[in-house]
């Protein structure tokens, strides 16, 4: 029998003890399935004394992560402490560069200093595995960077914040507001106290940025993409949006165009009949467009401690098993910079939700400014007017404003941009326009 693989695990909060749990109960499947035993030998966090329900008796204690980094009696250095700076990135490094592989969940962490890492890893010959970064237990790294090695994309895109996801999925359902959902979604500890991180689209960027380097070969870059969150999303847009056929979810899209890969992240109108539109609560989902076959959509919990550690005990296996593999698919010199694509540019269609004044000629008004910019209505939607809570307009009054909803169809940001800053000049609407892009199936 080969020699047994130890590790030091350092972190050891949900996740960090879920591991230790799941490799305990596993040892003779992973054993079977790997041919080597695989041993937790010493771990780190910042209390020795806190409860966690798994039992450390046998296993030794290191004060600091980055001694346990370059301890020698370990081979693999499994980070669950989480950020993207110091302790995490200097223990990392500490460890790649003593030649030990590491396995990490830490998305922050390959956001900002993923490259760099992955040079050093591939210099000295180890492996930098990271399943669990990007969503949870569904292998989204695996699929992208081994499972369809043979295949070019043409588009990846995906619900990759279950937070997000959830509070979506409640306020269609129950037609709450956005508030109170996120209240819910807190209570329940499915979102931070402080949840800016979540729902402006920043988490979703990171992970996007990873799994686009994955499929495109581009440096890990966050700043490369367009960022924009669901906070003024209002139960009247769900509404909508179902009555038109879509369901709306925020997604994250990388896409290959004539002048580079196009990152974003966005509330998204998709179409209910698509994989990605059935995926409700609290679950992750990612779709794939590659040439020469059909679309494929991977579906799974993108969070929580048995769904973490699940993918992180898998990439432990595959360093068991010897599997050596370029941390982004290709060797990091190889992988091209990427910047940000202007919005202007996109290209699709478009949900437009405007307030207008009930006078004569604010739909001639309105098309003309759309007209103007060479934009067509595949459909438009007038609502009655609802409670007075724009300008202090009086829904009595017979310049009330009355939700008016425009789909478009295939169109560019920047046109959309124009129509609607020459409507709003021209005071038949009040307030700020709603718009949300659609994403085709």
């Amino acid at each position: 029998m080969r020699a047994p693989l130890r590790l030091g695990v350092a972190g050891l909060g949900t996740v960090g003890a879920a591991v230790v749990r799941l490799i305990g109960q596993e040892q003779s499947s992973l054993l079977a399935r790997t041919g080597r035993p695989i041993e937790v030998v010493a771990v780190t966090a910042r209390s020795k004394a806190k409860k966690r329900g798994i039992d450390l008796r046998e296993i030794r204690w290191v004060a600091d992560p980055q001694r346990l980094a370059a301890d020698p009696d370990i081979d693999v250095f499994v980070e669950l402490m989480g950020g993207a700076d110091d302790p995490a990135k200097s223990a990392v490094a500490a460890a790649l560069a003593a030649g030990k592989s590491v396995v990490t969940a830490n998305k922050a962490l390959l956001a900002r200093h993923g490259v760099r890492l992955a040079e050093l890893a591939e210099k000295k010959g180890v492996a930098l595995n990271f399943e669990a970064a990007v969503g949870g237990a569904i292998p989204i790294v695996k699929t992208l960077r081994e499972g369809m090695a043979g295949n070019s994309f043409a588009r990846i895109y995906g619900i990759l914040n279950g937070t997000c996801n959830y509070i979506l999925t409640r306020m269609e359902r129950e037609k709450l507001a956005f508030a109170e959902c996120l209240k819910d979604a807190q209570r329940l500890g499915y979102a931070e106290a402080d949840p800016t991180f979540d729902i402006e689209g920043h988490d979703t960027a990171q992970k996007l940025a990873i799994a686009a380097s994955l499929a495109f070969g581009t440096k890990v870059n966050p700043a490369a993409i367009y960022v924009e969150g669901i906070s003024s999303l209002t139960p009247e847009d769900l509404e909508a949006a179902d009555e038109l056929g879509y369901r709306v979810k925020l997604l994250g899209v990388a896409v290959r165009t004539e002048t580079g890969i196009e990152q974003r992240v966005h509330p998204t109108m998709v179409p209910k009949d698509s994989e990605i539109a059935q995926v409700m609560g609290v679950t992750n989902a990612l779709s794939i467009d590659a040439d020469g076959i059909a679309p494929i959509t991977l579906v799974g919990p993108g969070a929580g401690g048995g769904a973490t550690a699940s993918a992180v005990v898998a990439d432990i296996g595959d360093i068991a098993r010897g599997v050596r593999t370029p941390t982004f698919g290709r060797p990091a010199r190889e992988l091209t910079a990427s910047s940000k694509a202007p919005m202007q540019r996109h290209e699709g269609g478009y949900y437009i939700r405007l307030l207008a004044r009930d006078r004569p000629g604010t739909f001639a008004t309105i098309s003309k400014s759309l007209a103007n910019e060479q934009i067509s209505l595949e459909s438009i939607v007038q609502r009655h007017p609802g409670p007075r809570t724009h300008g202090g307009d009086d829904p009595k009054s017979p310049e009330a404003p009355a939700p008016v909803i425009l789909i478009t169809y295939a169109t560019t940001e920047d046109a959309v941009r124009r129509a609607l800053q020459a409507i709003r000049r021209t005071g038949v609407i009040v307030g700020q326009p709603q718009v949300i892009r659609i994403e085709k199936g």
